[in-house]
């Protein structure tokens, strides 16, 4: 079973309509897509159809991100915070379980410290908390600014953007990072990828996410710190073929020993490239 429905949210004092695809039937379930420039909600739906028989998902775009128009917010952490805030006032669940990919895993964690009844367990799918240019450049962080500014402007940025979110662009940097198996790239898959930057005010959400303006936390301290008391249980799915700098954070994370770790077949996006094994390990873990 699968429909889309639309809940009309305020965030940041301005309407935010939010398309949210509910597949499967059985005990709520939240599923938050990752921050980047290629994602949106469908890189959720074949891990929903795979819980889908025993968890009803409910899977949002996030504000600034996704396949469609976008509406123009303030893109930083506080707005994806108060996104989150809203919709759990709009669609409070109860849920069973919160699942986030990638840099969705802070919100999520700090949604769940501020809603405390609203999840029963948490699953996070590679998480990340710092940006591309942070992750690979982190002593150039004075340059990020200038750079996110650059990709907003009038008409320049727009030609940068361009440049930069090609098909052939998009296709290495599946292959590179984001998919372990080169061969799952497919000439579709690229096309569908492409569609989504492609969307009216795509670029904002992508100069947000890649310059570290959507980053939840500024250190590993700070994020480890969110994995405090009072949090339900926590299970983090570790990619073997992440990149190296992710994949150490990831470790980080499962060493500090306040969640549980469980391997994975993937890299960033194991939730769209390995759906049966992500499901398989949320129901085992």
């Amino acid at each position: 079973m699968e429909t889309t429905r639309t809940l009309d949210l305020i965030v940041a004092g301005r309407p935010v309509p939010t398309p949210c695809d509910v597949i499967g039937t059985g005990r709520d379930a939240l599923l938050l897509p990752a921050l980047s420039t290629i994602s949106d909600r469908a890189e959720m739906r074949d891990l929903a159809h795979a819980l889908g028989s025993e968890y009803r998902c409910l899977v949002p775009d996030w504000p600034g991100f996704g396949a469609r128009p976008r509406t123009r917010l303030p893109l930083e952490p506080g707005t994806l915070h108060a996104f989150l805030d809203a919709l759990l006032a709009a669609a409070p669940g109860p849920y069973a379980i919160g699942i986030a990919a990638g840099h969705a895993a802070g919100y999520l964690v700090a949604a769940a410290r501020r809603h405390p009844k609203a999840f029963e367990r948490l699953v996070l799918v590679a998480p990340t908390w710092r940006g591309p240019l942070p992750t690979a450049m982190p002593s150039r962080a004075h340059w990020f600014p200038r750079i996110r500014r650059a990709v907003e402007a009038p008409v320049l940025g727009d030609a940068l953007y361009r440049l930069n979110i090609s098909p052939p662009i998009i296709g290495r940097m599946m292959r590179a990072h984001v998919y372990a198996d080169p061969a799952h790239v497919t000439p579709a898959l690229v096309r569908a990828k492409h569609a989504v930057t492609r969307q009216r005010n795509g670029r904002f959400g992508t100069a947000a996410f890649v310059t570290g303006g959507l980053d939840p936390v500024g250190d590993r301290t700070a994020f480890l710190d969110l994995f405090g008391d009072g949090l339900p249980p926590t299970l983090v799915l570790r990619p073997e073929k992440a990149p190296r700098r992710s994949g150490a954070e990831m470790d980080a994370l499962i060493a500090h020993g306040r969640v549980t770790g469980v391997p994975i077949p993937g890299a960033l996006s194991p939730h769209e490239e390995f759906p049966s094994a992500v499901a398989a390990a949320i129901r085992t873990g």
